[in-house]
């Protein structure tokens, strides 16, 4: 469910450094996703995904930490493969989509991890709640040209959130004891990342 969100800053950190100071990517929304998990009646994982995710990552070839990055869902395209049981995710119980139609994250602070993985802090908003959260990003590939000679590349990344600390709180007590829908999340985003063309020179 998390988005998210998220997400989708995370691609700008799988790119190794060009050769130039900063450029602008933005999200393949037609080869991209944000999916999630969620316990289901205490027995099994129940998964999903929302299909339109839009962003952009100005990334720093110098110093990928001084990047940012701005990503945005359509919350109404979540996904589990149950039309009955979307449908109440959009509903006031959780994602209320018709008064919160987006979910949005905006970066704060990009960290090294590792040799070639990144820590991203940012701003998560869902049903109008703002709570930071930390995503872990796994590169997938250094950039490649297409058929068009356009510049891509991917990237995954994942989190963890507690989805009452957003005000998704509907819940249902089992008579065997637990509940219908975990707290817990688990997100993880694939995204393909395109580079913008510098404006040309007058």
């Amino acid at each position: 469910m998390k988005k998210m969100l998220l997400l989708g800053a995370l691609a700008a950190l799988s790119l190794t450094p060009l050769a130039g100071q900063t450029s602008t990517w933005e999200i393949d929304a037609a080869h991209s996703a944000a999916h999630f998990s969620v316990r289901h009646m205490m027995v099994s994982n129940v998964r999903g995904s929302f299909g339109k995710i839009t962003g952009t990552i100005l990334l720093n070839e110098q110093d990928i930490t001084q990047s940012s990055v701005e990503a945005s869902i359509d919350a109404s395209s979540i996904d589990t493969g149950v039309a009955q049981r979307d449908n109440h995710l959009r509903s006031e119980d959780f994602f209320d989509v018709a008064k919160f139609s987006t979910i949005g994250f905006k970066s704060t602070q990009i960290q090294k991890a590792s040799e070639d993985k990144y820590k991203i802090t940012g701003d998560l908003t869902m049903r109008g709640v703002t709570r930071q959260v930390v995503l872990d990003v796994e590169p997938l590939s250094h950039p490649i040209k297409d058929q068009k000679g356009n510049l891509k590349s991917g990237v995954t990344a994942a989190t963890k959130i507690n989805r009452k600390d957003f005000g998704l709180v509907w819940n249902r007590v089992l008579e065997t004891g637990g509940v219908a829908v975990s707290d817990e999340v688990r997100i993880e985003l694939e995204l393909e990342i395109n580079k913008k063309a510098a404006p040309s020179a007058k």
